[in-house]
């Protein structure tokens, strides 16, 4: 065959990629009605997003740098009133409180204990309320104008740091509150991502679409 008659080979998976780029709707091309909904998402979540700040404020950082009374509660459940003693930080938060010594009349099995009983509630409603919030950050996420790889990335973070905030609050329940620490990576991976979509999302709908012409 001559060599002008050669045609340039395209590896099926960039022609694949490259055409979902360019046929993938984007939030710039959303009607007015869809740019409304997508908003008002945005706006209750960040309401909802700063009421859980506060509640975190509030129920772990002022406890832990003044001394007082512990607020009763977390994420809107009683915690379980178990006696404990402990040689500093009895009326701290969790941030700076040290090894507790549990002191119970009679050793009760592990899966009837208040503490455990609590953990397990807490833990299935917070998966389903972060799961469904995650739902409509992902779902905003698919139309905004990047490239697959960085959305992929984008709506999977969330979801992990949902399971490291989880498994925080088992291990600071039954190996150590230094383990609160792992709070902070875990909620701020939801933070740093949502922040970062909705700033995004809302530039693309209401913006110039000159501003976001280019896909990364």
């Amino acid at each position: 065959m001559p060599t002008g008659s050669r045609k340039k080979f395209i590896p099926m998976k960039s022609k694949t990629s490259s055409n979902q780029r360019s046929t993938w709707p984007t939030l710039s091309s959303f009607p007015t009605p869809a740019k409304a909904l997508v908003t008002a998402v945005i706006f209750i979540l960040s309401i909802a997003m700063a009421g859980a700040l506060g509640q975190i404020i509030i129920h772990d950082i002022i406890p832990t740098f003044f001394t007082g009374a512990h607020p009763e509660g977390h994420m809107g459940y009683d915690e379980p009133e178990e006696n404990t003693t402990s040689e500093s930080g009895a009326s701290r938060g969790d941030l700076f409180a040290e090894e507790t010594v549990e002191v119970e009349s009679e050793k009760a099995a592990f899966h009837t204990t208040e503490q455990f009983v609590w953990t397990l509630k807490w833990t299935h409603i917070h998966l389903f309320g972060m799961n469904m919030i995650f739902f409509f950050v992902g779902g905003i996420t698919v139309f905004l104008n990047y490239g697959v790889r960085l959305k992929t990335w984008l709506i999977v973070l969330p979801f992990l740091g949902v399971l490291v905030d989880i498994a925080a609050m088992w291990l600071k329940g039954y190996v150590s509150p230094l383990f609160f620490w792992l709070h902070i990576p875990g909620g701020g991976l939801f933070v740093l991502v949502f922040c970062w979509v909705s700033l995004r999302a809302l530039g693309e709908m209401w913006l110039p679409t000159t501003s976001y012409s280019s896909r990364h």
